[in-house]
């Protein structure tokens, strides 16, 4: 991969992540009921919180979206996943249904893995990753 291909990786990357939080985060206003049931009952009102999220999730979106600001928005993003898979986990933990139904363990770690892979690309398109590569020092392989 020559290092505009990997520029050009990166770009597409963070445009397809900033759009899928855009797009979540607009969900939580559109159907916040649907959301709701994830939320820990620790944390009390839960319209609140899925709101909350909703507002994150779209501004993350929006800085993902914008190369000047994509830096920060990586780490917040990270930040934001990391946060939100308290959610996710409760869902597991509790065997919270979603739209009337439970999934099975698999699903769960399926989720988690996504999870961390989204992490890794918020963090891979801000410039947070250790550059070590040759492609990424600009530098074509021996």
């Amino acid at each position: 991969m020559s290092v505009s291909e990997h520029t050009l990786a990166k770009h597409l990357a963070a445009t397809g992540l900033g759009l899928f939080f855009l797009n979540v985060g607009i969900a939580h206003f559109t159907d916040p009921a649907w959301f709701e049931p994830i939320v820990p009952p620790v944390l009390g009102d839960a319209r609140f919180w899925v709101y909350a999220s909703g507002v994150a999730e779209i501004l993350v979106g929006a800085g993902l979206l914008v190369p000047r600001t994509r830096r920060a928005a990586g780490m917040a993003t990270a930040v934001t996943l990391v946060l939100l898979y308290w959610a996710n986990l409760h869902m597991w933990v509790n065997d919270v249904p979603l739209d009337g139904r439970t999934f099975a363990t698999h699903w769960h770690v399926l989720r988690g893995l996504a999870q961390i892979a989204m992490i890794a690309v918020a963090l891979w398109v801000g410039h947070w990753i250790p550059r070590t590569s040759n492609i990424d020092r600009g530098q074509p392989f021996p």
